[in-house]
């Protein structure tokens, strides 16, 4: 059979990575971004030598003995990142000469992924105390059905489970809500200096209960950005609480908000608002993960203190939609400080 044009000039023309294999199992041909994915000049070569991967050679020789199409996955490393690519075999008409093809589906791989992930997680966490209140449960109808002290503790630890996993419910459903609107630019203007005065007015009984001291340093004016009042004072009443939770008793945070001309992050005019606190501060290796859903650095403490593990997922979901920055900075036994970018206009 004759090609209207050189096989060669065909694959260059083709957007993905593409190879041609002869009947006599060599490749006929290859273009260029096939050519960088395997890595080895390929032209020439049997394509037992350069594919290698035994389910991508196996659809290969299916097609060329039977004419029938296939694919298989193929799995690699480029810049460090495991790279899936879904490989289509094809014949090309009665020439004996099969189009083999790549397409990169390493995001759906990755999306299919952290689907699991957030089950499995989902599951774990509602799972203990589940398992908590089913055992409650048993010991409330038999051996402490008439004990009047261990009944009362017992059903206090249970709302207290209760609580635990309405609150995980709750910020499944937030979590859900912001990511819907992501895309979507908020259309108001606020006014940040009365957000925050708002979040810590409402913080400040959990504060005086932990016996810790809210330090504002906030502009006597108001400050004007675009954004959703309700998202922002839940990122603020996220941060400002995580710092009274774990900043640790008869210490202060300290909220900052100053404005600014240039800010380099965010290539803008914008408002950078900081909560300090004077904890024990977090580990390096925890600091590049904390916005990842379910991610604690102290997985028991925070389980005791009431977190999900899921408001700094929030926070930064909703800081993309007002096309914002959160950056974490923290030393051991030196507190930590989340400060949050977000452009004037």
């Amino acid at each position: 059979m004759t090609l209207p044009l050189p096989v060669s000039d065909v694959l260059a023309a083709v957007p993905l990575p593409a190879l041609a294999i002869a009947q006599g199992e060599q490749i006929l041909s290859i273009n260029a971004t096939a050519q960088k994915l395997l890595g080895m000049p390929a032209q020439g070569r049997h394509f037992i030598t350069v594919l290698r991967q035994p389910a991508v050679v196996e659809v290969v020789e299916r097609c060329l003995a039977q004419g029938t199409q296939g694919t298989a996955e193929y799995l690699t490393r480029e810049d460090g990142h495991d790279v899936t690519y879904t490989v289509t075999v094809t014949a090309v008409g009665d020439s004996g000469t099969v189009l083999v093809t790549f397409q990169d589906i390493s995001h759906v791989a990755a999306a299919g992924q952290m689907r699991r992930d957030f089950v499995a997680n989902v599951s774990h966490e509602l799972r203990t105390p589940l398992t908590a209140l089913m055992g409650f449960i048993e010991t409330l109808r038999g051996p402490a059905r008439d004990d009047a002290t261990a009944r009362e503790r017992f059903l206090e630890t249970m709302n207290k489970e209760t609580e635990r996993m309405n609150r995980l419910v709750g910020d499944l459903l937030s979590l859900s809500r912001v990511e819907a609107d992501e895309r979507v630019r908020p259309s108001g203007h606020v006014d940040l200096v009365a957000i925050m005065s708002t979040t810590m007015r409402n913080l400040n009984p959990l504060a005086v209960e932990a016996g810790v001291t809210l330090v504002p340093q906030l502009p006597d004016h108001p400050v004007q950005v675009g954004g959703d009042s309700d998202q922002l004072m839940q990122v603020f009443t996220n941060l400002i609480e995580n710092a009274i939770k774990y900043g640790g008793a008869d210490k202060p945070v300290t909220i900052t908000l100053t404005e600014h001309d240039e800010i380099p992050a965010l290539r803008a005019a914008g408002i950078q608002v900081s909560v300090r606190d004077e904890g024990p501060g977090i580990e390096p290796q925890h600091l590049p993960r904390l916005t990842e859903r379910f991610y604690r650095a102290d997985s028991h403490r925070s389980r005791a203190l009431g977190g999900t593990g899921l408001g700094l997922a929030i926070v930064k979901h909703i800081l993309n939609r007002h096309r914002g920055r959160i950056k974490i900075a923290s030393e051991m036994g030196q507190g930590s400080v989340f400060t949050i970018l977000l452009p004037i206009k």
